[in-house]
C-alpha cells in the first residue's frame, strides 16, 4: 500500500498563526503591508484581545495570538530560531521596502541590494522576507 492508497480526510490550510505580544497591532502592521481586513468577522476564529486575523484579497489569512512569555526569533542566530518565514512578493523592493520601513519593520539584511530578496523583522520581531516577483 502506498501513501496515494491510503484513506485520507480532505485538509486544506485554513490560516498562518503568529505567536505576538499584541496581536491586533500585528495585524494592522500586515494589513499596512498586504492589504486586506483586520478581524473580518469570521465564524472559525474569535475576535478578542488574545486573537486578531488578516483576511487579504488573495484568500490568505494570518492570524495573530498573543503570547505573553513571547521572545521574538533572532535571525540568523541559531540559538533563537526563526521557526518560518513570510516571503511577500513585490514588484518593486525599494518601495516595499520604504513602506514597510514606515510601517514598523527593521531591516535584518547586511546590505547586499543586488539580491531579488531583502529580510525584514515585524514589529513582533518575526522574520519576513520581500520578494522581487
Amino acid at each position: 500500500m502506498t501513501d496515494e492508497d491510503e484513506p485520507r480526510a480532505r485538509a486544506s490550510l485554513q490560516c498562518v498563526v503568529l505567536d505576538c505580544p499584541d496581536p491586533r497591532a500585528l495585524s494592522r502592521f500586515y494589513r499596512g503591508l498586504l492589504g486586506g481586513e483586520v478581524d473580518r468577522p469570521d465564524p472559525r476564529w474569535s475576535l478578542d484581545d488574545e486573537w486578531s486575523t488578516l483576511h487579504t484579497a488573495t484568500g490568505l489569512v494570518l492570524a495573530f495570538q498573543r503570547a505573553d512569555d513571547y521572545r521574538p526569533p533572532r535571525w540568523p542566530d541559531p540559538s533563537a530560531p526563526q521557526q518560518f518565514h513570510l516571503d511577500v512578493g513585490v514588484d518593486d523592493l525599494d518601495v516595499a521596502e520604504a513602506r514597510a520601513l514606515e510601517l514598523g519593520a527593521v531591516s535584518l539584511d547586511d546590505g547586499g541590494g543586488t539580491r531579488s530578496w531583502r529580510v525584514y523583522a515585524d514589529p513582533a520581531g518575526h522574520p519576513f522576507c520581500l520578494v522581487r516577483e
